[in-house]
């Protein structure tokens, strides 16, 4: 979706009072913004998410410093570092949580100290002290992989096993829903797991305990992410199928695309980083500065968060194939022909035009 912006005049008045562009009286010097991020397992946080956003605050402000953090998939890492920043002078808290209970008590150390907190890409839950959240459309994620699932599959009542994420997870829940209400009707749903912390060895053990109850015969696999696509895809090919079948996937993960270009996976869903991470920026910068952030800014939209309605920029998601790569996940530097095209994947990349 095309994010909204201030008018140049704002911009400029704002850039006056905050960079000391003749106006050196109304510096407030040292304005520091803290950026958390939970783990360094998905590649994108550090090559994506944090450069894009320390970018954009320092386009619109230079004075403005970015502390940021990374808590390797530590909840208890995570609030040690949300003290630590908060102790360092941060106004404003930029959060994506490693967990829920580690998220309310970091929002709850925030609202003490009056810092407001963003929740960026995935929403802090129960936390009345979140004030913006950043993310994707999950439920457009889910219709967009129910809908590239029913386009790959021949059969006119395709048989399909559904591998969701972790039913503790409040975007797994969101996506769930979704496809069942994009495939409901539509497919024959033989075998359906809920797959705790939506890990990739869950999810082979998962695929192939499928697979033996229904002797192989299958049309299409739902996997709600790209690290249980990877379980999935492992399993089908253990089980040596004639064919393999098609498969869903999100996050748009290296091996993904890999898995892609080969022929492996069908889709995944390619989240536009850089329109999320300039947004949190931009909200990040108006509330460092009192500018108030209304509903130009997130058309109106909010998301629950199971205390309160949270005003959200919601950034649509694209799905991903192999006939689309060159023009969304390439043509954007997400992942670079060089990075995708490896000696195991060149004879692959020379077939789908990417070499």
């Amino acid at each position: 979706m095309k994010l909204a912006r201030i008018t140049a005049s704002l911009v400029l008045a704002l850039a006056l009072a905050a960079c000391g562009a003749g106006a050196t009286s109304q510096v407030v010097p040292g304005k520091k913004v803290a950026f958390l991020l939970p783990d360094s397992t998905a590649s994108r946080y550090e090559n994506q998410d944090r450069p894009l956003f320390e970018a954009k605050l320092q386009s619109l402000c230079s004075d403005c410093t970015v502390l940021y953090r990374n808590a390797n998939g530590d909840g208890a890492a995570q609030r040690q570092q949300a003290d630590y920043v908060l102790g360092a002078g941060a106004t404003v808290l930029v959060l994506d949580p490693v967990d829920a209970s580690s998220a309310v008590a970091i929002a709850a150390s925030a609202s003490r100290r009056h810092v407001p907190v963003v929740a960026y890409d995935s929403m802090v839950m129960d936390a009345a002290a979140v004030k913006f959240y950043v993310g994707f459309d999950d439920a457009a994620i889910g219709a967009l992989q129910g809908a590239s699932l029913l386009a790959a599959m021949k059969a006119s009542k395709p048989s399909v096993v559904m591998l969701n994420g972790d039913p503790s997870d409040r975007e797994a829940s969101v996506l769930k829903n979704a496809v069942h209400k994009a495939l409901d009707g539509k497919v024959t749903v033989a075998k359906e797991f809920d797959t705790p912390a939506s890990s990739s060895n869950d999810a082979q053990l998962e695929m192939a305990q499928a697979l033996t109850a229904l002797s192989g015969k299958l049309d299409g696999v739902y996997a709600a992410n790209d690290d249980m696509a990877s379980g999935a895809v492992a399993a089908l090919k253990l089980a040596k199928l004639k064919t393999m079948p098609p498969v869903t996937g999100g996050d748009t993960e290296l091996t993904a695309v890999q898995r892609i270009v080969a022929g492996d996976q069908y889709m995944t869903v390619y989240r536009p980083v850089r329109q999320e991470a300039e947004a949190a920026a931009q909200i990040a910068y108006d509330l460092v500065f009192g500018v108030p952030v209304g509903a130009s800014v997130t058309g109106g939209q909010t998301v629950n968060n199971g205390a309160v309605d949270v005003p959200a920029v919601l950034v649509q998601p694209v799905a991903v194939t192999r006939r689309t790569l060159l023009a969304t996940v390439v043509a954007d530097g997400f992942w670079t022909r060089q990075e995708i095209c490896t000696a195991d994947y060149a004879a692959a990349c020379r077939a789908a035009g990417l070499s």
